[in-house]
């Protein structure tokens, strides 16, 4: 149900993830966040640290805020993504040898940056049935809004995208996996949503990566529909799907993207209210395929690069904005990155800009269509000292 971008036209938002300040060095590492925020000094790294996250995208004129997805340890290529949940997961026990899975896939090797990042990623073997642990999403939520009267979005990865760093030796059934882990991230998302989160970010619906694959089958990816979707029964809040082309450690996965084409129809099939693309890395390439498949979804596009150091100049922003109005009326756009900024890749200060790139460049098409623009304080003459 829209709730946040319901009234918004063109409103913008980065995915999720923004670079940890060069001071905060404490970790979770598998404890609960609740407790840890019992230890002074972890305390005020991340409560700074939020607060100084968030008022950069308000200073950027971001509409909408996210945490930075602070909760999350700096480990290699961002494996705190999936490995948040899966300490705080029941039934795990250990890690598997890490010259299997997604290396194989992308024909990596030694000597090429995504095979370090997979060594140190070691997935979590399964031993025993999944059960929900402390992932005190709603905790999370609730210590960031308190820092901010935009409205915060919260992001979590999907229960599909998590089991793709689980070796399993409990179910011997990949579906039934899924199906289990659907439903603990349900029980964690209603939790969620009933303490007051207006939006929820559910990320990687896998379909898209899945269908570059030759073994990919139209039953293989309706079941990735069917379990994402079963996640988000009885979920009272805006959902947004963020689907991208990969992001460890800032890098391309895919050298060139690949196209949505064959997942599109799958993807539009999931219950959100936004689904979120890559349109940055291929300058657009899979607008068009809009004209083609009808939907009364809200479509968020990507305008901003995570695998680039070089801020984006705004008037290429407004020319990618541009092209989806060219398929999608400006009341369903939504404007955001093609994936988060990460702990490691960018620093803050390139972050910083790309923000302000990302509203500078919608406030050109807001000016073109007679939209308000959003005020960008990062931007306003009078408070710099350089002459």
């Amino acid at each position: 149900m829209l709730r946040v971008t319901r009234d918004l036209v063109l409103p913008t938002a980065i995915t999720g993830s923004y670079p940890r300040p060069l001071w905060y060095d404490a970790n979770l590492s598998g404890r609960s966040f609740k407790a840890a925020l019992g230890d002074s000094m972890f305390r005020e790294q991340y409560l700074d640290a939020v607060a100084a996250v968030i008022n950069a995208q308000e200073a950027a004129g971001l509409d909408i805020v996210t945490d930075g997805d602070s909760r999350f340890d700096l480990a290699v290529g961002g494996k705190s993504w999936f490995f948040y949940p899966i300490e705080r997961l029941g039934g795990i026990e250990g890690h598997q040898d890490t010259s299997r899975g997604w290396m194989q896939r992308h024909d990596l090797r030694p000597g090429k940056i995504l095979w370090e990042v997979q060594e140190a990623y070691q997935p979590a073997v399964v031993k025993e049935r999944l059960t929900r642990g402390p992932l005190e999403y709603a905790a999370l939520w609730k210590v960031a809004q308190r820092l901010t009267d935009k409205p915060v979005k919260f992001g979590a990865i999907c229960a599909p995208g998590l089991a793709g760093m689980l070796w399993d030796e409990h179910y011997r059934d990949d579906r039934a996996l899924i199906n289990d882990l659907s439903d603990i991230m349900n029980a964690e998302f209603r939790e969620l949503a009933a303490a007051g989160c207006p939006l929820i970010q559910v990320e990687e619906p896998p379909h898209h990566g899945r269908s570059t694959r030759p073994d990919c089958t139209d039953a293989d990816l309706e079941f990735l529909t069917e379990a994402f979707n079963r996640q988000l029964v009885g979920v009272d809040a805006e959902i947004w799907a963020h689907t991208c082309w990969g992001n460890p450690n800032q890098q391309r996965v895919y050298w060139k993207a690949p196209s949505y084409e064959r997942a599109l129809p799958y993807l539009l099939q999931l219950d959100a209210d936004v689904i979120t693309f890559e349109c940055a890395s291929t300058d657009g390439m899979d607008l068009p395929l809009f004209a083609k498949h009808k939907t009364d979804k809200k479509i968020g596009i990507g305008v901003i690069s995570h695998c680039n150091t070089v801020v984006e100049p705004p008037e290429y922003v407004a020319g990618l904005i541009r092209k989806a109005l060219e398929y999608i009326p400006p009341e369903r756009l939504v404007v955001t990155t093609d994936c988060g900024f990460g702990r490691e890749g960018l620093s803050r200060r390139i972050a910083y800009y790309k923000c302000v790139a990302l509203v500078e460049g919608t406030n050109i098409v807001r000016r073109e269509l007679g939209l308000p623009e959003a005020r960008v304080r990062a931007a306003d003459p009078r408070l710099w000292f350089a002459s």
